[in-house]
């Protein structure tokens, strides 16, 4: 039966939660490389570059369009890195919340 109650406790517990995990995101970092390593970038899980790291193989001029490519990869696998932990960590924390099946939060 429909418990007006209980779904006001179960948002109010669900956006307790929610502010938890953007908090703790700012703590996990991940890593995206390119270039077979040439170029690697860690980020925090709340979209923050702390490192990039090339190679100074690629810093002559001739190379800079490549470095700029690789960076760009880089970042780009990073924040596919950080989006998978997102979402690993989102359901590892609303587990015991009885959500609907194929709910995706944040919302």
């Amino acid at each position: 039966m429909f418990n007006m109650k209980d779904m006001m406790q179960q948002a109010q517990q669900m956006q307790f939660k929610l502010a938890e995990m953007q908090e703790k995101f700012k703590d996990i970092y991940v890593s995206g490389e390119a270039g077979g390593g040439l170029v690697k970038v860690e980020m925090s899980c709340a979209g923050k570059i702390k490192t990039l790291d090339i190679d100074p193989s690629l810093l002559k001029a001739e190379e800079k369009e490549t470095t700029e490519d690789l960076i760009l990869a880089a970042i780009n696998n990073a924040g596919k890195a950080k989006d998978a932990r997102i979402e690993k960590e989102t359901e590892a924390m609303m587990g015991g919340m009885n959500l609907p099946p194929g709910m995706k939060l944040p919302f």
